[in-house]
């Protein structure tokens, strides 16, 4: 996979922190398909820190194998930040991992409303023994690739922070 130069710098930082410190990272992917844990494992060691990865794109998915409540889903929808706050518990609830992760939100070009306009995505983060934290990003339409591409570096900034 042909990920950037300052995409793959960051992911080698990660790794190393993570590693250093002995932390394990899961990853609960919906409108990033899989992206932040495909650019994690294009570093080589990263079998040391990355525990495992979810790609939830539908939402049986994020319900089946992450637990996301089917009220959540029914009263916030997929892209929000309830939505984001149960993709990381749950996984975080199921792997080894210390720190997971999520985003879910709307790469384009449809999909999009008034209200859940194209670029808006939610990330979470999980990390044992802390509180979960939220980021709202409105990236605007930046094409499917911009909004995808803004969302790894996003997530891993706050897979950085979770580190701290």
């Amino acid at each position: 996979m042909a990920f950037d130069a300052e995409l793959e710098a960051r992911a080698k930082k990660l790794v190393a922190l993570l590693t250093e410190k002995g932390l394990k990272l899961a990853t609960a992917e919906s409108c990033t398909g899989g992206l932040v844990a495909g650019l994690i494992t294009e570093i080589a060691g990263s079998s040391a820190m990355l525990d495992r990865g979810f790609v939830v794109y539908s939402n049986e998915a994020k319900t089946g194998m992450l637990g996301v409540a089917p009220h959540t889903l029914g009263a916030h929808g997929a892209v929000s930040e309830a939505t984001a706050r149960e993709l990381a518990e749950g996984a975080l609830e199921r792997s080894l991992a210390d720190i997971a992760v999520s985003i879910t939100g709307i790469a384009g070009p449809g999909g999009g409303s008034a209200e859940k306009p194209v670029g808006l995505v939610h990330f979470a983060c999980a990390r044992r023994g802390r509180q979960t934290a939220h980021v709202e990003r409105r990236f605007g339409d930046l094409g499917r690739a911009g909004v995808r591409r803004a969302a790894i570096v996003q997530a891993l900034e706050m897979v950085e922070a979770a580190v701290r």
